[in-house]
């Protein structure tokens, strides 16, 4: 199956909470969409990753996207070596995105930063013709994502560009709150974290919101780039 964004996150939930209103918005415009998770969110103070598996899902079928799957990386503990680039390389020979999300280049989360570094490698990686693998028992092309943009989350990262989401922010919210187990909930009775409060579920409405001012419209989500952006006229851009 061939892909037109795949969005990869170090956890259930990373992608929701920093790009969904993206990947919704192409998906209502007809592009082909795929999220990964790295871990299982096993480490998390509340919920278990059986809780997570089902929450990813329903955030999933949500969105609308083609598929999501999980490699099941050690949550807190994966490390950026051979054999866990390897099996990056062969979901994106699998799936031959065109663009590539992944987690920001620093954060709070120490798998968020690593994450981010992983995911870029394996991209670069994946376009080599002498580095084999398999899926299936069968050898895969070589691919290589024609862009890797890195999302924004706990940091304030200075974006540069900016994705106009006005029109999909309701569709990241309930994505969002897929995830009853991990965000504010006045009734649960699991251990607070920095996530868990009201003001961190709000905070999804006004980040969104100071991105969309930056360039005068409702809501916007913020992503950092790995080279220079081009367009072919200045009216290209809002």
């Amino acid at each position: 199956m061939k892909l037109d964004i795949l969005a990869f996150g170090a956890h259930p939930d990373d992608v929701e909470l920093s790009c969904a209103g993206t990947l919704s918005l192409e998906i209502k415009n007809g592009k082909r969409v795929g999220i990964i998770d790295l871990t299982q969110g096993e480490m998390g103070t509340r919920g278990s990753k059986k809780i997570r598996a089902k929450e990813a899902q329903n955030a999933a079928e949500i969105l609308g996207v083609e598929v999501r799957k999980n490699l099941k990386f050690k949550d807190a503990l994966f490390v950026n070596d051979e054999a866990h680039k390897q099996e990056v390389v062969r979901a994106l020979r699998q799936y031959q995105p065109e663009v590539v999300f992944c987690n920001a280049i620093r954060d709070r989360h120490i798998d968020h930063g690593r994450a981010s570094q992983l995911v870029s490698e394996a991209c670069f990686l994946s376009g080599l013709k002498k580095y084999e693998t398999k899926h299936r028992g069968e050898s895969q092309d070589p691919w290589r994502p024609s862009k890797v943009y890195h999302y924004i989350q706990w940091h304030d990262i200075e974006p540069d560009f900016v994705v106009d989401i006005s029109e999909t922010i309701q569709d990241k919210i309930e994505s969002v709150k897929a995830y009853q187990s991990q965000f504010y909930n006045p009734d649960s009775k699991e251990p607070e974290t920095p996530i868990s409060s009201s003001n961190f579920m709000e905070s999804i409405s006004y980040r969104a919101k100071n991105f969309g001012r930056i360039i005068n419209v409702d809501y916007a989500e913020g992503f950092t780039v790995e080279r220079y952006i081009g367009v072919k006229s200045v009216f290209d851009l809002i």
